[in-house]
């Protein structure tokens, strides 16, 4: 089932997370599986639980798309439940990025070059891995998420006020996305 993606301005967006466990989220599967079609309609690299309405600690990502031009995302297709970044590195690098509950707007972040994430798979199991460069972008940009950001948090005071009117379009209905969506 594709789900509404929940735009900028929603409260969603912004609250802290909590812990899934086969308890409050005995249907974890289904979830996941309708995040993907939410995404593969989307046509995104990645979706977290609070865009669709969910306080829980998870996000997905498919880099599929991208195999084009960032050939080693081409097979990335990762579900992460209650994830923790362990280490990131003193090496960065800036790229634009865009989101899903921001239509129309991108900007260039910084972010580590390099991490490494534990988290747990759709089975309740424990992993341990170490992304760099696009990968670590796309999982870092959906960590966010879950701490109740934005990427446009991440940017310049000076950035941020050349695309106040765009972010005040999304707030007030003004903005249009090509996918399902909920606004306030």
């Amino acid at each position: 089932m594709i789900l509404p993606i929940y735009l900028y301005g929603q409260s969603a967006l912004r609250k802290p997370t909590e812990e899934v466990t086969p308890e409050n989220m005995p249907d974890i599967k289904t979830f996941l599986n309708d995040m993907q079609e939410t995404l593969d309609a989307a046509e995104g690299c990645g979706l977290a639980a609070p865009q669709v309405g969910k306080s829980l600690s998870f996000f997905i990502v498919d880099g599929s798309q991208l195999g084009e031009d960032y050939p080693d995302c081409l097979d990335f297709k990762q579900a992460f439940i209650n994830p923790e970044i362990l280490e990131e590195s003193k090496e960065t690098s800036t790229y634009s990025e865009g989101c899903l509950s921001l239509p129309g707007i991108s900007e260039n972040v910084v972010r580590p070059k390099t991490i490494t994430i534990r988290y747990q798979d759709a089975d309740f199991q424990w992993h341990e891995d170490t992304y760099t460069d696009f990968k670590a972008r796309i999982v870092l940009h959906e960590f966010d998420h879950l701490e109740g950001h934005v990427f446009t948090d991440r940017i310049s005071p000076i950035r941020k006020q050349f695309i106040r009117t765009k972010l005040m379009n999304i707030v007030k209905g003004k903005t249009v996305a090509k996918y399902r969506y909920k606004r306030n």
